[in-house]
């Protein structure tokens, strides 16, 4: 039995703490207990949070690892609590409000991991609709107390948020209101949809009026955020130069891969290619839902035991359309006891037009196996070797989106992409994921465009949100409601969207490494499954713990 103050001790009590102060955490992570409650948003909510954060940290401090993995659990501990805390004393958590990341958000895609089909579940599902109007009440106050301080988000973050709102609420788009819907002619549905609605009230006519009109958010907050996505301090006008170089060479294979589509085509030619091609459309949500589980199920099928071990509790998937339409793809992992599965999700937007698959088999690949869904349910599964926080609550960006990532370019390595459209799907996405890097950290750091870039745009100028625009629609294929959803994104999440290739980078990275130090006896298998074992940890102390495999 671990002592009260070994590692792990700390660690899990971590777990229990933070499921009775954030139910809705709880309920992401598959902590059982915690569906029917709802967090305290006010003020002093917030603070008992932090003040948690700083008692562990400080607990934490105090212990002494046993061995190399309590060595490794320690370090994760105190980097990803620890920026918590900073977090927290720079007041960035209580104002934090964009259209992928808030409080809002959280509360709502909670209902998507909660069951209706049992009695327990429905009353839960009560239960939390209930504590809606309280919890909404307390999180507006919060918002309005940051406000005060001048600590506010950009105009248009708060904008597009009051849209959501109105689309969850039924007040305007093609998916009817949620909170009505989970559970028709509860008396709590409407009133959670009536608290919501007037949230997105108060957030149009109080809070964007006093919003920032810039986005970029500057070089000290936005390091501070890349520490936080990333789990690593990275150098970032030499990520930025390296986002450009990345970019090119990703398009000039996208145009020698163009060229088997259409002979002598350009990449614009290919993609008409492929979108006009019957075999390649799908008619419907559903049918779309039906083939991407049909593809998850068959890539578990043909990697397990061959590429990868796969446990067999994580060697089923859920794929599921996101009961709200606004636009992004996303992967919720198994519950604590593997009874709710690993779920990958599509969210798509009332007007896009875009159903067909050459773009998202590595989509599959990047939120099933071998990418989110192995990688955190291998983590969940490991609870001989991770304690509970490490297997439960830690998730650095960078590491798991960086391995999403490499897993989409191992599967090509693996001949799994030899369609050429598949592969110019993957390619496409690898460079949009390129040309966030650049824009993200552009428009934040407020950089200019060099004057040499490889493509010739615009040289000298500096980053604007129309400009991010203008280059994202040139290096994507993505449909321009998709792709407006995307630059909300970075406008108003900076230093998340470069975590994706950076992370890819250190991975890959560290695997030539590794095959350097081990020359023919490389097991690519073994070294993927040590590297799994390690559960999430940010950039610096996996390539450090790598280097050692």
């Amino acid at each position: 039995m671990n002592s009260t103050n070994s590692v792990n001790a700390v660690a899990d009590q971590h777990v229990e703490d933070v499921a009775a102060l954030d139910p809705v955490t709880a309920t992401a992570a598959g902590i059982a207990g915690h569906d029917h409650e709802l967090p305290d948003l006010s003020p002093a909510g917030f603070e008992a949070r932090a003040d948690l954060a700083r008692r562990a940290v400080a607990a934490m401090t105090a212990t002494q690892p046993a061995d190399e993995r309590e060595a490794v659990a320690r370090d994760a501990f105190l980097e990803r609590v620890g920026l918590e805390v900073e977090n927290a004393d720079a007041g960035h958590d209580r104002a934090e409000l964009s259209v992928i990341s808030s409080w809002a958000h959280a509360i709502r895609e909670s209902f998507d991991l909660m069951s209706v089909e049992t009695e327990e579940g429905r009353a839960d599902v009560r239960a939390r609709l209930a504590g809606v109007p309280a919890a909404l009440e307390g999180y507006r106050t919060t918002l309005a107390e940051e406000a005060a301080r001048g600590r506010v988000v950009a105009r248009r973050q708060y904008a597009e948020v009051a849209g959501q709102i109105r689309r969850w609420t039924g007040q305007e788009g093609a998916s009817g209101d949620f909170f009505t819907g989970l559970i028709p002619d509860a008396p709590e549905g409407r009133a959670a949809s009536a608290a919501y609605a007037d949230l997105g009230r108060w957030i149009e006519t109080e809070l964007a009026p006093r919003g920032l009109e810039k986005e970029a958010v500057g070089p000290e907050r936005y390091a501070l955020a890349s520490r936080e996505f990333l789990g690593a301090a990275v150098d970032l006008e030499e990520t930025y130069a390296w986002g450009w170089q990345e970019l090119k060479r990703l398009t000039d294979d996208m145009v020698a891969t163009s060229n088997r589509i259409v002979p002598g085509g350009s990449i614009p030619d290919a993609v008409a290619a492929l979108d006009a091609d019957p075999a390649r459309q799908l008619g419907s949500r559903e049918e779309f839902r039906d083939w991407m589980q049909q593809l998850a199920d068959r890539t578990i099928s043909d990697l397990a035991d061959v590429h990868f071990d796969i446990p067999e509790p994580i060697r089923g998937i859920e794929c599921c359309l996101a009961p709200t339409n606004d636009g992004g793809v996303y992967y919720t992992g198994p519950s604590e006891d593997f009874t709710r599965p690993g779920r990958m999700w599509w969210s798509l937007p009332d007007d896009s037009d875009q159903l067909t698959t050459w773009r998202e088999v590595t989509t599959v690949y990047h939120e099933g196996v071998p990418g989110h869904h192995l990688q955190v349910g291998q983590t969940v599964y490991r609870a001989d070797m991770l304690n509970r926080w490490q297997r439960m609550l830690c998730w650095v960006s960078g590491h798991g989106e960086g391995w999403a990532l490499y897993s989409e370019r191992l599967m090509d390595e693996l001949g799994y992409l030899e369609d050429p459209g598949d592969r110019l799907g993957m390619l496409d996405m690898q460079g949009f994921r390129a040309a966030r890097v650049i824009v993200d950290i552009g428009l934040h750091l407020e950089l200019t465009i060099p004057e040499d870039n490889p493509f010739g745009w615009r040289p000298g100028e500096r980053w604007t949100p129309d400009l991010v625009f203008e280059f994202m629609r040139i290096h994507s294929r993505m449909d321009d409601a998709m792709l407006r959803f995307e630059v909300l994104r970075y406008l108003g999440w900076p230093g998340q969207a470069p975590s994706y290739k950076v992370g890819e980078r250190i991975w890959l990275e560290a695997r030539a490494d590794a095959q350097a130090r081990h020359g023919a006896d490389f097991d690519l298998r073994a070294f993927h499954r040590a590297a799994l074992d390690l559960g999430s940890i940010g950039l610096d102390p996996l390539r450090a713990s790598l280097a050692r495999l």
